[in-house]
C-alpha cells in the first residue's frame, strides 16, 4: 500500500512532485530504491539523496595526535540537540575519539568492551550507561573510523559537531589536507577516485543514464555514446580529484594536488544523524496528552 508518509518520503529524497512520486511507488509496489531509479530514468529526479534526512542529534568529533599521524572521527547520537550542547557530553565524546586512537578497537562493539581511558576500572559501555543516568537522556556511539599515516592526518569540524571530516594524506602539508577537508565537507565526495568506484554503481548508473537518453527519444546507438559523455559528470559528482576545487571552480581538486606535491589516501565524512529516522512528534499535542 503506497501511504502519504510514503510519498513525502520519496518526495524529500528526489524533489521529484507528489503525483510523480504517488506513480512510481505504485508502479514498484512501494519499493524506495526502484523508484527513485525510476524518477531519474524519467528525467524527473536528478539524483537520489542516499544519506536521507539528518534527524537524530549528538555530535560528531575528532581527535588527532600531537605528531599527526593517527586520527579518529567518532559520532555519538543522543535525543535532543541539548544533549550536544551539554559540556559533559562534549567531553565523553572527546574522550571516545582519543579511546579509538590509542586503543585501536575494530569496531563499536569491542570499543564499548574496552576499559576506559578516562574512568579506571570502567569499561566504555559502564561510562556511558552512566552518562545517560546523569544527562537523563538515551545515547549510542553510532560508528567511528581510525587512519593511521606515514604522511599526516588532518580533520576538521563543521558547524558545532554536525559534520566532521577526517583525511588521510600520503604526501602534503597541514595547509592543503585542511582545504582538502573543507572540500569534503562541502562537496561529499564517496570516493578519492573513480578507480575505486564499484563496478556495479557504474554499471547501474550507466543503465540509469540509457534510460534517461532514450526516454528523451534519442536512438539506441546515439544513446550510448551520450552515456559515455554523461558518466563523466557522475564521476565529477562522487570522486574528490574529479571535483571542482571549491576555493576555485575553474579548477579541479586532482590539479591543486599536483601543484602542491600532495596525495589524498583515504577520507571519512560523518553527518550527525544522515541516514537515520526519527519520529516527528507535535510538540504542544505530546505536553496535551500528558496533561490529559
Amino acid at each position: 500500500m503506497v501511504t502519504a508518509s510514503l510519498v513525502k518520503e520519496l518526495r524529500e529524497k528526489t524533489g521529484a512532485g507528489m503525483m510523480d512520486c504517488k506513480k512510481v511507488l505504485t508502479e514498484t509496489d512501494g519499493d524506495m530504491e526502484k523508484a527513485i531509479e525510476l524518477l531519474r530514468e524519467r528525467g524527473i529526479a536528478k539524483a537520489a539523496k542516499k544519506s536521507g534526512r539528518v534527524a537524530a542529534e549528538g555530535l560528531v568529533e575528532a581527535y588527532i595526535t600531537e605528531d599527526g599521524k593517527t586520527g579518529a572521527v567518532v559520532e555519538v547520537n543522543s535525543e535532543t540537540d541539548f544533549v550536544g550542547k551539554n559540556e559533559d557530553f562534549k567531553n565523553f565524546v572527546m574522550s571516545v575519539a582519543k579511546q579509538i586512537v590509542e586503543k585501536k578497537p575494530t569496531d563499536v562493539e569491542a570499543l564499548l568492551a574496552q576499559e576506559s581511558i578516562e574512568v579506571s576500572g570502567k569499561t566504555v559501555q559502564e561510562v556511558l550507561v552512566e552518562k545517560i543516568a546523569t544527562i537523563g537522556e538515551n545515547m549510542n556511539i553510532r560508528r567511528f573510523a581510525r587512519f593511521e599515516s606515514e604522511g599526516l592526518v588532518e580533520k576538521y569540524i563543521h558547524g558545532d559537531g554536525k559534520i566532521a571530516v577526517l583525511v588521510n594524506m600520503k604526501k602534503g602539508n597541514k595547509e592543503v589536507a585542511k582545504d582538502i577537508c573543507m572540500q569534503i565537507a562541502a562537496a561529499r565526495p564517496e570516493y578519492v577516485r573513480k578507480e575505486e568506484v564499484p563496478d556495479e554503481r557504474v554499471s547501474k548508473e550507466m543503465e540509469i543514464l540509457k534510460a534517461q537518453t532514450m526516454n528523451e527519444g534519442k536512438p539506441e546507438a546515439i544513446a550510448e555514446k551520450i552515456v559515455q559523455g554523461r558518466i563523466g559528470k557522475f564521476y565529477e559528482e562522487i570522486c574528490l580529484v574529479d571535483q571542482a576545487y571549491v576555493k576555485d571552480p575553474n579548477k579541479k581538486v586532482s590539479q591543486l594536488l599536483s601543484e602542491t606535491d600532495s596525495e589524498v589516501v583515504e577520507f571519512v565524512r560523518f553527518e550527525k544523524g544522515e541516514g537515520i529516522e526519527k519520529e516527528e512528534t507535535n510538540f504542544a499535542e505530546e505536553v496535551m496528552n500528558q496533561l490529559k
